[in-house]
């Protein structure tokens, strides 16, 4: 897969995303798919040639694997990575609907000219109105499937450990027979790594929500302070004191 492609793709909604939403976007890159494609596709390479059982009737080695390892360890995290950053492309498709939409009412104005609507295309939206809730959904969905893939992998890896000796009597092994995984301390070290980075994303994203609705409580304590204020301003802030305060919020 061309990872660089599709780090492009969702490193286009950065220019309208929040501080916290930047590093989230860098751990993804860097800790994550950088890791992936270095490191751990070399480190998993052998899983399956280096699954030995101590029998040699056919068939028993592959069904002892599936048994164990019913998914790959790579292509679990790269089906994470995916469905993690895919909700990313919502924000990216409501920016691009309001530039459509500025687009044609510049056009309707007769203020087409190539300046402005570069100026429209390199706008930077502010996360406010409806896009706020298009990017909170779209964190919502992020830390949903960042948490049910760490229960998927605690329900098929118990303890995120592997173990380096396990037990198999499925058919058609002709007895309980002892399979050896290949290098399990190494395995176990980048499971435990790639979790802990998958947990920092899902703080990440929990610390982005909470920074989200602290700044829309206080715009709309802001702007019904000035609903209060500004059709008294007449009447209550007739003073010094109170005009400045007034003018002020």
């Amino acid at each position: 897969m061309n990872w660089g492609s599709f780090y492009a793709v969702v490193s286009g909604v950065n220019r309208h995303s929040t501080g916290i939403g930047r590093i989230w976007l860098s751990v993804i890159f860097i800790f994550r798919i950088l890791v992936l494609v270095v490191a751990a596709e070399t480190v998993w390479g052998d899983e399956k040639s280096g699954f030995i059982c101590n029998t040699q009737q056919p068939g028993c080695n592959s069904v002892c694997y599936d048994q164990f390892f019913p998914i790959s360890h790579i292509r679990l995290w790269a089906l994470q990575i995916i469905l993690v950053s895919t909700p990313a492309l919502l924000v990216a498709m409501h920016v691009a609907h309001r530039r459509h939409i500025e687009k044609k009412i510049l056009k309707r104005a007769g203020r087409n000219s190539p300046k402005e609507l570069e100026h429209i295309k390199n706008q930077k939206f502010l996360v406010t109105g409806a896009l706020w809730w298009t990017y909170m959904t779209s964190i919502v969905f992020r830390i949903l499937f960042e948490v049910a893939f760490l229960y998927i992998f605690y329900m098929i890896y118990p303890g995120f450990r592997m173990v380096r000796l396990v037990k198999c009597d499925s058919y058609p092994c002709p007895n309980t027979v002892d399979c050896f995984v290949s290098r399990p301390t190494e395995k176990t070290i980048f499971t435990i790594f790639m979790l802990a980075v998958s947990g920092v994303c899902v703080l990440l994203n929990l610390a982005e929500v909470v920074y989200l609705i602290g700044r829309a409580c206080k715009r709309f304590f802001r702007r019904s302070e000035e609903e209060v204020c500004l059709p008294q301003k007449k009447q209550n802030c007739a003073g010094p004191e109170k005009t400045t305060n007034c003018e002020t919020l």
